[in-house]
């Protein structure tokens, strides 16, 4: 904290306390505030901190605000920080220190969805009918549907969502196709991948919460639904999912891997048309 110069002794040197940072790759400092403080304290705290960051040439300030300090956060829009974004336990603020415009990421600009695709031996396909939402009460037999988790692999969360909903256990395929929209949840965009799964057990316990119904229905019956044919994309859909079970269509297998930092990556990639070009430069 700031203190008051007209309480130093003659002979000591002014002592100021400033907030603990990490630095970034990226010229920035990091501040998580972990510790309980008064807003006055803080500020004072922030504007000697913002002092020296600007004498160093620092460019992004990011304070990491758990939900238990939000008595602070008055404080740090005083001095010129906004919101980044939000959880459920922190708020993200940022600040810019140059008199330039600045280059900060923006927040993440999407929200993750999946569509599963579920056909069994005798050409039946999982469907539901929702209870909420745009198509409850409409009649209409859809694929099972959900939102990816943040840290869930597309995988992952096609097998979740389906065994969530209906009870049916699955193992993952491929993914068919997937679709970009914009302003949709939360005014962000929407990216939605159609996902095949092979079911392991057949008998359905729905999930009363969100299911209205689900059933095994013949996939032709389903491609035929007046819903499906009159709009183009659930029709273009449904052709796809017609195409890859009649063995005419491939989509995108998934190939785990590990990046630098030990992070899991999962590749998406057309394993069947590589084979073929890798197959045929070997024999060229």
């Amino acid at each position: 904290m700031l203190v008051d110069e007209q309480m130093v002794p003659e002979n000591s040197v002014q002592q100021i306390e400033l907030l603990t940072t990490t630095d970034d790759d990226y010229g920035g400092v990091h501040v998580e505030i972990k510790n309980s403080m008064d807003s006055n304290v803080f500020g004072d705290l922030l504007r000697a901190s913002i002092l020296q960051w600007r004498q160093k040439g620092t460019k992004g300030v990011w304070i990491k605000l758990p939900i238990e300090h939000a008595n602070l956060i008055e404080a740090a829009v005083k001095e010129g920080f906004w919101y980044h974004h939000a959880q459920p336990d922190y708020l993200m603020l940022v600040h810019w220190i140059p008199k330039t415009a600045h280059t900060l990421p923006a927040n993440a600009s999407h929200r993750v969805g999946i569509g599963a695709f579920v056909v069994n031996s005798k050409r039946e396909v999982l469907v539901v009918q929702e209870n909420s939402g745009i198509f409850k009460g409409t009649g209409v037999w859809k694929l099972p549907t959900g939102v990816v988790n943040e840290g869930e692999d597309i995988c992952t969360a096609a097998i979740r969502e389906v065994e969530e909903e209906t009870g049916i256990k699955t193992e993952f395929v491929e993914v068919l196709s997937f679709m970009q929209s914009h302003k949709a949840f939360f005014t962000k965009s929407d990216l939605f991948f159609v996902c095949m799964l092979r079911p392991l057990s057949s008998e359905i316990q729905k999930q009363d919460e969100e299911i209205e119904a689900a059933q095994w229905m013949p996939i032709d019956e389903y491609s035929a639904q007046p819903f499906v044919k009159k709009i183009l994309l659930f029709d273009s859909i449904a052709n796809i999912c017609l195409a890859k079970n009649d063995m005419k269509y491939t989509g995108f297998s998934p190939l785990s891997s590990t990046s630098n930092s030990g992070e899991t990556i999962t590749l998406y990639f057309n394993s069947e048309d590589l084979e073929q070009s890798l197959s045929s430069g070997n024999q060229a």
